[in-house]
């Protein structure tokens, strides 16, 4: 199903050790719960997955997970197996991404507040959609307050149903995909970009699900309440990193033969 060239990290949780989840795939990194233990559900992709509480997340420290330090021309893919049941804004799943220290990576997110438009850098609203970034300054985006180069998906993400959310980067295109289907959003995905991605050195960000920020990382002017309590809430019932960009067509087959029919 998602054993394919480029595979770095495959997360479907059945598996434990040394407090934490290990990942099949070319390397064995352990994801290690925080913020209290995390339930599970016995519905799931997988087997058992994830209950997941806004503020809960689970973390792999850099220096552990060096397969995971995409940098420079690195491509990527990130997918995820979701149940959405909260509403809060700016809900993170995973990748290497620390604003508080403007070590901005990489990065996919769902339910953020805004999207970018391509052709003019300018944000709108936005809600409940999955979003894909890549920083090459790890900062805000020049002459902007915050990182601005990121795909947004048009669909909004169901709550409480299966959905396998993706992002690609080829440094030609950011792209997000629903259920293993491009995303189509015009002016917002795909989102030309050509740019390498930034490279954090040692002090860089870990690799973190569910919660990009440490827990002091001081919530955003527009956010009703602080970034410590939000994060993504709902089910997640697998994880995939690739070192490549899937192709289209790939992203399609996973989903066919992951998602439960309808």
């Amino acid at each position: 199903m998602v054993q394919r060239p480029g595979l770095v990290c495959f997360w479907d949780f059945q598996r434990q050790a040394d407090g934490g989840y290990v990942s099949s795939g070319s390397h064995a990194y352990v994801l290690k719960p925080r913020n209290g233990p995390i339930e599970t559900s016995q519905e799931g992709i997988f087997g058992t997955s994830l209950k997941i509480r806004p503020g809960q997340w689970l973390r792999l420290p850099r220096e552990d997970c060096p397969a995971l330090n995409f940098h420079g021309k690195d491509e990527v893919t990130i997918v995820a197996w979701i149940q959405r049941e909260s509403d809060d804004n700016w809900q993170y799943i995973a990748g290497m991404w620390n604003e508080r220290d403007a070590k901005r990576q990489y990065a996919l997110f769902t339910c953020a507040a805004s999207q970018t438009n391509f052709e003019t850098m300018d944000r709108i609203p936005a809600k409940h959609q999955t979003h894909g970034y890549a920083s090459d300054v790890g900062g805000a985006t020049p002459g902007k307050p915050f990182c601005f180069s990121y795909a947004s998906g048009a669909t909004k993400v169901p709550k409480r149903e299966w959905t396998m959310i993706a992002y690609t980067y080829d440094h030609e295109f950011l792209r997000v995909y629903v259920n293993g289907k491009l995303d189509e959003h015009p002016g917002y995905n795909p989102f030309p970009w050509n740019k390498p991605i930034f490279d954090g050195g040692e002090e860089g960000a870990d690799f973190t699900v569910a919660r990009q920020c440490l827990p002091n990382w001081p919530h955003y002017p527009e956010a009703e309440k602080p970034m410590r309590k939000q994060g993504f809430g709902g089910k997640l019932g697998g994880l995939a990193v690739y070192r490549r960009a899937l192709s289209a067509d790939e992203l399609k087959e996973i989903s066919q033969a992951t998602l439960p029919s309808k």
